[in-house]
């Protein structure tokens, strides 16, 4: 269902971009770079997240961590990723086909910055097989609520 989910979401909004299917896993990071042939970075995951009282999904890239300190600094508390159920039933998506796109439940979506370092990115389908090819301007006008600096690459200091 998550797939078709997305794949009528964009069907109606989104027609001309691509929508990947390949026979490998596209469930980490890892994978589906190695799927779709491309830098981890440019892998959009996609966090269900609740900081205190937000409630929320974070497109981030692929080699990028959610980081405590900048979460609560921004948003006032510190973050905590929801478990695979809690994913699921919010998204209507499995952990590791979580997207931003064809959703169960109206949440907001905020797209960290560090997706700006790239003018193409591909966050998951709706499936553990599945991702979507999309600009990265693009993809904040379909989905994005506001950009936010939440993450921290792996070069940067761990922050608290």
């Amino acid at each position: 269902m998550s797939l078709e989910s997305v794949r009528a979401w964009l069907a109606e909004r989104a027609p001309d971009l691509r929508l990947i299917e390949v026979a490998e896993s596209t469930a980490t990071v890892e994978t589906a770079a190695k799927a779709l042939g491309v830098e981890p970075g440019r892998i959009a995951k996609t966090l269900a997240v609740r900081a205190g009282d937000h409630l929320f999904l974070l497109c981030t890239r692929g080699d990028a961590r959610l980081d405590n300190r900048k979460c609560k600094d921004g948003l006032g508390a510190r973050p905590r990723m929801l478990g695979a159920e809690e994913t699921l039933e919010l998204t209507g998506h499995p952990v590791g086909g979580v997207c931003p796109f064809g959703l169960k439940n109206a949440v907001p979506v905020y797209l960290d910055v560090s997706l700006q370092a790239f003018d193409l990115v591909y966050p998951a389908g709706g499936s553990l097989n599945t991702s979507v090819e999309v600009p990265t301007e693009r993809l904040f006008e379909l989905v994005g609520e506001r950009w936010v600096d939440l993450c921290r690459l792996p070069e940067e200091a761990i922050g608290g």
